[in-house]
């Protein structure tokens, strides 16, 4: 893959890689506080690089 090539993870590459529950992911998915996601069919992905802007974005201190 080139660098403009999105790198797409499912919800359950998103919950080992931030180490919280699947069911985390997906709550934050419905109460639209979590990180941004799109629909592909009726599959969830999650843009790496958007996830990881949302994650620092929450970082304190």
């Amino acid at each position: 893959m080139d660098q403009t090539t999105p790198v797409l993870l499912t919800s359950r590459e998103v919950a080992d890689l931030l180490r919280v529950p699947l069911r985390t992911v997906e709550d934050w998915r419905v109460t639209r506080s979590g990180p941004p996601w799109l629909k592909l069919g009726r599959h969830v992905r999650y843009d790496r690089d958007e996830l990881l802007a949302w994650v620092k974005e929450r970082r304190h201190g």
